[in-house]
């Protein structure tokens, strides 16, 4: 068990420090492992949605390579705080060109998180820094997508590819931290927490933590009061409701949850993940649900988000169900 103190956020109580610790993306980690052993670690980009272990995978890395030299051999950075082209050429340049002894065969480690905010002129002298410094020096860029990274950068880096993690691993974790915690749970509030997290572990332990400090129990409903996301039981009635043909009470149903304060994209997201998961759908209707949700749920990110909007929605969801009934 850790001795962090007791107010440290569980996501830094309880990080993996080692390779082999680290939860998910297997394939990736082993590839991780054959250069901890090889120590011939190649200039990387590590891609893929948040909360899958990125930074935590190249940490470890760095350690198990360089020991105890970690500390003064690697810089870690956060490129959407620090992104214009004065960083580069000041704090990634200036440590590049540090003289630090290291053993035969290891590198300095420069750690770019969210790489992919990097304006293109600081990724364009990054790409030369790269250059300049390959015989001391590695670096590691750790984004959501690699296609905002330059393709002259691209061209100098494995990239390796981060998949969401699966429910089996997020609660295997989970349930180790909330254990070693002490924590009171439940098993539908540990559902609740996968179903809202998405596959990112981060979001889920950062979830479990406020529900353990602010309600002392994890269950479905303490969950869903600190997501802040409608309960799939509530839009569930809106589909039952589109069942049984009865429209205005699927309407006041979806006005009393959007009273209640959720957003028009929390609705249909809710929605989309109830007709994914519901068993008692027909394919071809949830091919047909689903084309729609996906539809509307771009008009909600693009910022048409209204109640007009949303009663569109309702009217075309309710459409579907009624000829496919």
């Amino acid at each position: 068990m850790s001795t962090a103190p007791l107010n440290t956020p569980w996501i830094e109580k309880y990080r993996p420090t080692k390779l082999n610790e680290i939860v998910g993306n297997k394939r990736i980690i082993s590839n991780l492992e054959s250069i901890s052993q090889t120590g011939n670690l190649p200039n990387l980009i590590l891609a893929g949605p948040p909360g899958t272990g990125k930074t935590t995978s190249v940490l470890a890395l760095a350690h198990e390579l360089l020991g105890e030299n970690f500390k003064k051999a690697v810089i870690e950075l956060n490129a959407s705080d620090e992104r214009g082209i004065n960083v580069v050429r000041d704090k990634i340049k200036r440590f590049a060109q540090q003289k630090i002894p290291l053993p035969e065969g290891r590198h300095k480690i420069i750690i770019l998180d969210e790489a992919d905010s990097m304006t293109p002129s600081a990724q364009g002298s990054m790409r030369v820094t790269i250059s300049d410094y390959s015989n001391t020096t590695r670096f590691v860029l750790a984004c959501n997508d690699s296609s905002k990274i330059i393709e002259a950068i691209q061209s100098r880096c494995t990239v390796l590819r981060f998949g969401k993690l699966n429910s089996e691993e997020i609660l295997e974790r989970l349930k180790y931290v909330l254990n070693c915690e002490n924590a009171k749970y439940k098993e539908d509030g540990l559902k609740a927490i996968i179903d809202t997290c998405n596959g990112d572990m981060r979001y889920a332990l950062n979830n479990a933590q406020s529900c353990v400090v602010g309600f002392e129990e994890i269950n479905e409903e303490n969950i869903y009061k600190i997501v802040e996301l409608p309960r799939p039981q509530e839009i569930e009635k809106i589909y039952k409701f589109c069942l049984n043909e009865q429209f205005i009470e699927a309407m006041n149903k979806f006005d009393e949850l959007f009273e209640d304060g959720y957003s028009c994209l929390e609705i249909v997201s809710v929605f989309n993940r109830l007709i994914q998961e519901s068993p008692n759908i027909e394919d071809k209707t949830r091919i047909i649900l689903l084309k729609k949700i996906s539809e509307y749920k771009m008009k909600l990110i693009d910022g048409i988000d209204s109640k007009v909007q949303m009663s569109g929605f309702i009217s075309e969801i309710y459409d579907i169900i009624s000829k496919n009934k």
